[in-house]
């Protein structure tokens, strides 16, 4: 989601300045690819680039085709073969092995354009999808992004629901894109038909000075962060000018205030035993995903002790979502590496990882976009 709010603001200051602009969407890829299908980039016509759809190796021709469909108003579909090593028409040997299909749509700032559905999808706090359309037969028009869809919303209303939500209900029960096949206005063309989750929104009860490099870290990931905790000398906007929210607040009446869904990661480090055992104790009841606790083995022990004198039954369940010590191994002392350590854990868990090098990864690195969802 960060690249898709990078691109929304790029977007507005393009328009804002009264620049012309295209999008460049990844819609399909075949083979390898260093960006898989939905990778997206602006270009505005002074040649500013926003996001990315591959290494750096296609930006640079990527940006001529994107300045044509400015120039000619009008969308194109551009194929790169990077599985030729002989081929060095982009000054450089990709190495990828694979097919790229780029999409590069015309921004009409009077009409509907790609750019108001991202920021459908930006503005939802739930799992939305997006349908974009293209042909891969040589002259035929392409159609562009054409319908969003999430749990209660159907965008634009006046879209025949038929013709790609049952695709688009599939992508968004299985949370896996797919690319195929499909028949709009009587016409066969390809479908990228895409999952899009709500940003990481991450909470930390806590503000001191280790919460810091977290703060960093996270907010280059584009995650929603809220810090919170007792200390009116620490729990400042000064500290944490990266953080979306930050509250001095005890932990009853942030927990009260506090609204959590199935994309919240929560991390307790206050160094306040009791702060953390509060919030611990309301999290497991919640839709989070991820408890993370600062601090040793013993710690957890102890909290889960007390938890249970007071009667609280920790499930099975709940405790697969209590990550304690927090982190993943990677040897972290220091409050940037456990910082590190902590993000890198909080997307292996996003992502249904395990946290392992790819090194030890038999299979490729992404698993194909096509088809049906699996």
């Amino acid at each position: 989601m960060k690249e898709i709010n990078d691109i929304i603001q790029a977007y507005q200051k393009a328009k804002a300045e009264n620049k012309k602009a295209a999008l460049a969407t990844v819609v399909k890829v075949e083979g390898s690819s260093y960006r898989q299908p939905g990778a997206r980039m602006l270009v505005t016509e002074d040649g500013e680039l926003t996001g990315a759809i591959s290494g750096g190796c296609l930006e640079g021709d990527a940006l001529k085709k994107a300045l044509l469909a400015i120039h000619q108003q009008q969308n194109k579909l551009i194929t790169y073969d990077t599985s030729n090593e002989e081929d060095s028409d982009f000054g450089v040997q990709l190495g990828c092995n694979g097919i790229v299909h780029i999409l590069f749509e015309y921004i009409n700032y009077d009409q509907s354009h790609p750019i108001d559905f991202l920021i459908k999808a930006a503005e939802e706090r739930r799992d939305s999808v997006l349908a974009c359309l293209f042909s891969l037969e040589r002259g035929q028009s392409q159609i562009g992004t054409v319908l969003f869809y999430s749990r209660n919303t159907l965008w634009p209303e006046n879209r025949d629901p038929d013709y790609l939500s049952e695709e688009a209900k599939k992508v968004l029960e299985s949370r896996s894109s797919m690319v195929k096949t499909v028949i709009y206005e009587n016409v066969s063309c390809e479908a990228l038909i895409e999952y899009l989750p709500p940003a990481v929104s991450l909470v930390i009860a806590g503000a001191g000075n280790d919460v810091k490099p977290l703060v960093e870290i996270a907010s280059v990931m584009g995650w929603e962060i809220t810090v919170a905790e007792g200390r009116v000398s620490h729990a400042t906007e000064k500290r944490f000018p990266l953080a979306k929210t930050v509250k001095v607040v005890g932990a009853e009446e942030f927990l009260n205030e506090l609204v959590v869904d199935e994309h919240t990661f929560v991390v307790l480090m206050t160094h306040n035993y009791r702060y953390d055992l509060t919030v611990l104790k309301d999290m497991l009841n919640r839709d989070n995903r991820y408890i993370g606790v600062l601090g040793p083995k013993s710690k957890l022990n102890r909290m889960l002790n007390d938890l249970a004198e007071e009667d609280v039954e920790v499930s099975e369940e709940q405790m697969q979502r209590i990550y304690g010590p927090v982190g993943l191994d990677i040897g972290a002392e220091t409050s940037e590496e456990i910082a590190l350590s902590i993000a890198a854990e909080i997307k292996a868990v996003l992502e249904g990882k395990k946290g392992n090098s790819l090194r030890y990864k038999k299979d490729k690195i992404h698993h194909a976009i096509s088809g049906d969802p699996q």
